[in-house]
Parts: C-alpha cells; structure tokens; sequence
C-alpha cells in the first residue's frame, strides 16, 4: 500500500478512475497492491477498505488525496489486525503487545505526508543529546529505580530543556558515597538500591554495560552487612 502511495503512486492514480465504479486499494502480503472492487467472497464481519477512493480524485489536490487515502487505509490495516486478534482470542498482553508492535512502525499517512521522517531526525537528535548525558540511569528498566532516580534528581526528566552546564550546576551537592567527590556529568553514576546513595562507577567497578544487568544493586558498604551473620 505504501509502493501505491510513494514509488508507485504514478499508476496508482491513472487506476483510480472516478468514471468506474466504488474501488478499494488493498495490499497484499507479498507486498503487492491492488485498485479494485470489493471482494464478493469477503466475510461480512471481516472489515472493509474505504469505498470509492477514486471518486474524490479529481475533487482534490493530489497530495491531500493521497494523504486521505492514506488515512483510510492506516484505520483499515488496524481494524483488520484488531479483528484477527479478536477472533483469535488475544488476551490483554497480547493485545497490547500487537498494538506496540504496529505502533513501532510509521504509519501509512506518515510516510506519505513525510512526517516519518521528520520524527526520525527529531529523535535521532534527541538520542544523540542524551547520549552526552553520562549521569546515566543505568536503570531505566526498572520502574521502581526510574521513579526513585528522577525523584532524587528532577532536572533530569526528559521533558526538561536545561543544558548539561546547569545539570553540573543543580547536582553539585550530589557527592559519591566512596570518594566523596561531586558530581560531574561526564561520568558514569550508579546509585545502591539500600542505602540510596550515589557512586561514581570507577568506585565501585561497575560499568555501564554491567549495570544494565544488575536487578538490585548493592553498594560495597551494604553488602558487607548482608554478608555478616
């Protein structure tokens, strides 16, 4: 459907004639398309693509018609794979799970329209910035820890626009439970799910890479007392 809309939309567009009849785009998996009429042999539960796509052709400037094609088959697609789920019993994880695997792609009207690759820049900006950011919450995965780690250090939300220097600035009381030094934000930090202090992670050997393994981590002082019986 998206070859129909982009590459190919050339023949798209001489198909769709407003003198035929109601026609529909369809896409098939082996990633072909089609300009036709409605299938007869379609179950009736089963949803149907938008009617008479070609009779608003000549009515409107291309691209808004491209783009309202667009629309209409994005919400087809989603009815047909929502449907399917249904009929094959998805629970709740199962329904969320298909619907994050369809939100992980752009949709039809975004590839048309060329917002996909806007939104692709604007986050591959924002991962380059915070990749700069090295006061790392190493463990994001874990939603205790987020809530805990942004509670400890609210400018480092992400839906705030301070700059690094005025991070350095904010944080500088932050001292590591090892050395006793500030706070820098090109090192690697690391905070003990007991005593809720922080670490430079050169104190502690324990790397970015390790630390996204870590469930619970336990800093040298904490694990010490455990260990005593």
């Amino acid at each position: 459907m998206i070859k129909a809309l982009t590459s190919e939309v050339e023949e798209f567009y001489q198909q769709c004639d407003p003198e035929k009849e109601n026609l529909c785009l369809y896409g098939f998996p082996s990633e072909q398309w089609e300009v036709n009429l409605p299938a007869e042999e379609v179950p009736p539960e089963l949803p149907e693509p938008a009617l008479g796509i070609n009779f608003a052709r000549d009515g409107m400037q291309e691209k808004d018609w491209l783009s309202l094609v667009a629309v209409h088959s994005d919400a087809w697609l989603l009815s047909v794979a929502f449907y399917f789920g249904a009929r094959f019993g998805f629970d709740k994880a199962d329904r969320k799970r298909l619907f994050n695997m369809i939100n992980d792609l752009p949709t039809i009207f975004e590839v048309v329209s060329g917002s996909a690759k806007k939104n692709q820049k604007e986050k591959t900006a924002v991962s380059n910035h915070s990749s700069t950011k090295s006061k790392s919450n190493s463990k994001v995965r874990d939603p205790e820890s987020l809530g805990k780690y942004q509670k400890q250090q609210p400018a480092m939300k992400d839906d705030e626009e301070g700059l690094e220097d005025d991070d350095e600035d904010e944080h500088g009381e932050t001292l590591c439970g090892a050395c006793g030094g500030n706070y820098a934000s090109d090192e690697f930090w690391i905070c003990c799910d007991i005593c809720e202090k922080w670490f430079h992670g050169k104190c502690v050997k324990i790397t970015p890479a390790r630390a996204e393994h870590i469930k619970q981590y336990k800093c040298p002082t904490c694990s010490h007392k455990r260990a005593r019986p």
